[in-house]
Order: C-alpha cells, then sequence, then structure tokens
C-alpha cells in the first residue's frame, strides 16, 4: 500500500534553528525505550507478554534439522573467529592485522579517521551542511502512514531553488489526524518557539519540538493517555475521552490552544499550564474542524457532523453561540484573513459554503466537487484566491472576490482522494497536497496556464495574521487607535484592522515588480 498523507502544516521561514538540537542516547536511555515500548506491544495486544516463552514458542517451530545446520555453522564461524582474531576487531589501537590466504599485511582500522588510506575524511562541517536550514527555508510537516506504521516527516522546501528534501522524521505509535504548528515557547510566553501539535486517534494531544532531532517523546502531552472512550470523564475533569480529529492555536491569545474531538465536545488547553482550561458542548456530533479567528481572540470558528457550523465567543460561550444550518456534515471551516466578516465551510456532499457572522443565511454556495470537500485553504497573500480538494481526486482553484465565485482551473493529481490542502504562509502562488498516494505534493497556481492568467495582475497583500512580530504589533496598534476613538464593537476593530492590512500592502515599485520578474521566468520556463 503506498503511503497515505492524513495530515500536514507549514513552518514559517527564519523561526526554525539553522543548526537544530540533536538527542543523543546513553545505553540506559536506551534500555529504558525498550522496556517502554515492549511495554506498549504488550497493552496493544492485550495479552501477557513473556520473552522467555516466546523464545521457546520460535524454538519449537523450529526444523530439527535447521538446528543441526545452525550448530554447524556455529562451530565454523568459531573456527573463522579464531583463525583471524575478530574477536579483537573493535580493540581501540593502531588497527587489526589481518593474516592468513589472501589477507597478508592488511590492517583494518576501527574507524576512518583512523586509516591513513582513506583520505576522504568524516567532516562535522558536511554533517552541519546536510541538517542546516537556512533562513530562505520553509519546513513542511506531514502526517504519514505507511501499512501499519505511522510517522511525521519534516521536509525543507526552498521556493527559490525548488528544493523539496526530507530532513529527518519522527516516529508515531498511533495513527496522526491533525497537526498544527505553534509559534510558542513553553518554557517562556513571550518568546517565539517551534512547537508542532499532533491529534491523533487517541484522546491526547502531543507537542514536539521541530527543533529537536531523534528525539525518543514529544515535549508535552495535554491531556490523559489512559482514558477509555467507553467510560464517562470523573466529575470535574476537563479533556478528551476521543480522537482528536482537529487543532487551532490562538495566535492573538499565543498560550491557548484549541481541540475538536469525535467525542462531541471542543477543548480549550493553556499550554504555559499544560492543562484544559474549558470545554465547549455546543455540538451533538463530533467536531472536525475548529479555527480561531485571526485577529479576535475570543472568536472560536467549528464545525461539526451535526450539519452545522457555529461562532462562539469564549468568554461566555454559554449565551454566545451563532449558529448556521449546513446542508452536509462539515468537513473543514476557515476564516477570511482579508475579509474577516466572513467564513468558509466545505462539506461532505460537495459544497463551499461562504457565511457573514452579520447574517443568518449564506453570502453564497458553491457546489465545487462531486464528492466531500476535504479540505479548504484561501492564499496567504492573495485575495480572492481559494483552493479546494476532494475525495473525486481534484484540486480546484477559484476566485471568490466580491462574493461571486467563478471557477479559474481544475487538475487531477494523481494521488488519489485528496485529504488536505494548506497555503504556504511566505508566498502567495504556493499550496501542500497531500492524499491517499504518492504522498506530498507541491502545487505551484503559477504552473497553471489559465490560474495564472487570470491572477498575474492581482496584488498581494502581506496577511498581518502571519506577519508576526510586524503583524502582532500593526494588530495592537490598530485596536489601540480604535479605543482612542470611542469605538467598542469588536466588528469595527476587525474593519480597522482590513484597512490597516491593506496599508501593508507590497510596494508596487519593489516586491511586486520582483515576484512578477520571477513569475515571468517560471512562466517561459514552462513554454
Amino acid at each position: 500500500m503506498p503511503s497515505m498523507v492524513t495530515c500536514l502544516t507549514w513552518v514559517r521561514r527564519g523561526v526554525t534553528k539553522a543548526l537544530p538540537d540533536k538527542v543523543e542516547l546513553t545505553q540506559e536511555e536506551l534500555e529504558d525505550l525498550i522496556k517502554e515500548t515492549k511495554e506498549k506491544i504488550k497493552e496493544r495486544e492485550g495479552s501477557d507478554y513473556d520473552e522467555e516463552q516466546m523464545n521457546e514458542a520460535i524454538s519449537s517451530q523450529q526444523d530439527p534439522d535447521q538446528d543441526e545446520e545452525l550448530d554447524n555453522s556455529d562451530v565454523e564461524d568459531n573456527a573463522v573467529l579464531k583463525e583471524y582474531d575478530l574477536d579483537n576487531y573493535d580493540d581501540d589501537g593502531e588497527g587489526v592485522v589481518m593474516t592468513g590466504a589472501g589477507m597478508a599485511g592488511l590492517t583494518y582500522f576501527a574507524n576512518n579517521q583512523d586509516d591513513p588510506y582513506i583520505t576522504l575524511k568524516e567532516d562535522d562541517e558536511d554533517e552541519k551542511e546536510d541538517v542546516q536550514i537556512k533562513s530562505t527555508d520553509n519546513l513542511i510537516v506531514i502526517g504519514k502512514v505507511d501499512e501499519e506504521l505511522s510517522s511525521l516527516d519534516i521536509y525543507v522546501y526552498n521556493e527559490e531553488d525548488t528544493d523539496l528534501y526530507v530532513h529527518h522524521d519522527i516516529l508515531l505509535d498511533t495513527f496522526p489526524l491533525v497537526l498544527e504548528w505553534l509559534n510558542f515557547d513553553i518554557g517562556n510566553e513571550d518568546k517565539q518557539g517551534n512547537l508542532l501539535a499532533v491529534g491523533t486517534m487517541e484522546p491526547f494531544i502531543n507537542i514536539w519540538d521541530l527543533d529537536v532531532i531523534d528525539a525518543i517523546d514529544s515535549a508535552l502531552t495535554l491531556g490523559e493517555k489512559k482514558k477509555n472512550k467507553h467510560k464517562k470523564k470523573s466529575k470535574g475533569s476537563i479533556g478528551h475521552v476521543d480522537a482528536v480529529l482537529d487543532l487551532s492555536w490562538n495566535r492573538n491569545a499565543r498560550n491557548i490552544l484549541c481541540s475538536g474531538s469525535a467525542d462531541s465536545t471542543v477543548v480549550l488547553w493553556d499550554l504555559a499550564e499544560a492543562k484544559a482550561v474549558q470545554a465547549l458542548t455546543h455540538h451533538n456530533n463530533k467536531v472536525q474542524s475548529v479555527c480561531w479567528h485571526p485577529y479576535e481572540a475570543q472568536s472560536l470558528l467549528t464545525g461539526s457532523f451535526d450539519k452545522t457550523a457555529q461562532v462562539v465567543d469564549c468568554r461566555s460561550p454559554e449565551g454566545s453561540c451563532r449558529s448556521w444550518k449546513l446542508k452536509g456534515e462539515v468537513e473543514c471551516t476557515i476564516w477570511n484573513h482579508f475579509s474577516p466578516f466572513y467564513f468558509l465551510a466545505s462539506t461532505d456532499k460537495g459544497s463551499i459554503f461562504c457565511c457573514d457572522v452579520r447574517t443568518n443565511d449564506p453570502v453564497f454556495t458553491l457546489h465545487a466537487h462531486d464528492e466531500a470537500v476535504t479540505g479548504i485553504a484561501l492564499s496567504s497573500q492573495l485575495p480572492g484566491c481559494l483552493v479546494s480538494v476532494s475525495q473525486d481526486k481534484f484540486v480546484k482553484v477559484w476566485d471568490i472576490e466580491n462574493d461571486k465565485p467563478s471557477f479559474i482551473a481544475s487538475r487531477d493529481m494523481k494521488m488519489g482522494s485528496i485529504l488536505n490542502v494548506s497555503p504556504c504562509p511566505d508566498s502567495p502562488y504556493i499550496f501542500t497536497l497531500g492524499g491517499e498516494k504518492q504522498g506530498l505534493q507541491i502545487f505551484d497556481i503559477t504552473q497553471s496556464a489559465p490560474a495564472w492568467k487570470h491572477f498575474e495582475n492581482r496584488q498581494c497583500l502581506v496577511n498581518v495574521a502571519n506577519a508576526e512580530p510586524e503583524g502582532e504589533a500593526m494588530v495592537a496598534q490598530t485596536k489601540e487607535e480604535t479605543k482612542e476613538t470611542g469605538i467598542d464593537d469588536d466588528m469595527d476593530v476587525e474593519s480597522n484592522t482590513v484597512s490597516a492590512m491593506e496599508s501593508l500592502s507590497l510596494n508596487k515599485d519593489e516586491k511586486t515588480s520582483s515576484d512578477r520578474k520571477k513569475l515571468k521566468r517560471k512562466k517561459k520556463k514552462r513554454k
């Protein structure tokens, strides 16, 4: 079975350490890891694990003739070891001199550094170059399932050089469902970090440090690992009892992470305290999608199998929840960061709905695909550019500017059902796709002639939700100016934020012209 990409996310440029830390295990730590792994196998199989009994069972199944062959082989091996003194092969010293037929005068060294005949020495600088991450590199993290093996693959992607390669990976012991990048440092809330939250089939959340290679365990776990989804939670406890289906990090309240679960609840977590602080129960079926508002810390968008999308004010969730009934189970929800009154929701019926938080009915309904729309993503910098993916195996590009959606382009990516799509935070034209086969793929809309022709003259804007810390400063400044004018309505604050965002438009004479020259080079190459 080919590898399936179940989830993916981006890491912005310039955040990851140039030389990530590397974990080196001691013998004791390695033994503890082996012991822990055996215990996990024992729990998973649901039976007692007895190593001696297992060895006896294996021995009893061997062919007696095979045992005799093995015994004879051992005798021969011992003779060879004695003749060539192979027992002392790894001893320190100037080397082991090999004698015997065809071996006269040959000396074998324990490592290449000590061997005078090897002129190409192992160089620490070469090793550093292999793991170094440049300031112009993005990271792309995917959750991958290959038969029974689950892992996180951390890719390095450089748009300018079109490089894409796996930098390192992390083995998982359960099926990954969702990834969320956190620019947060657990030990220092005011400092930027490089963490990854992982939701799986289990009711807890593991958080990994992406600046560490070869880590054997997550940096932090949110929730209890021993919970049973068939048991009721103890009175007063907060947390999930079933799979974590979606995650969203609050960029305006940096210590808050939100999770939606198959147990029909939404839980808010305090990363600084590593504990759940609030549980929301406004849905009556699996919560498939959660998404914080890009500029308002308290506003949370959720989507569920109960066929509703809802917006909750988390300061008073019981009395400030607005709901939109949609035709189909909600697969994905996202805010429009260029028009913060609006959000988009996709369903299992192939439709995409655009809703305005100020009205009760959808602004427009788009029948986008023939099967479930498993992912939707807006360009980080190109207003109106929407990309959708589906179980029908197609990726499609749309223009939703001015609330008049129009179809631009589509492509069969030859990767089976496409399960997810994510926009590059540093490029307006680059998206990543993950599907049931062919692994990770980069989707560049400039490589589609219709899409390039349609969007080439549209001005890109800086998305202040992603432009940290400059974006945070701009949002804070805008809110402060709003207070001085006596405006108390949060939505008026959002409107002013949009104006601030527009004031950060790329300089036409510099960045825009530079981008267009680069795209024209791509176009010529394509021709």
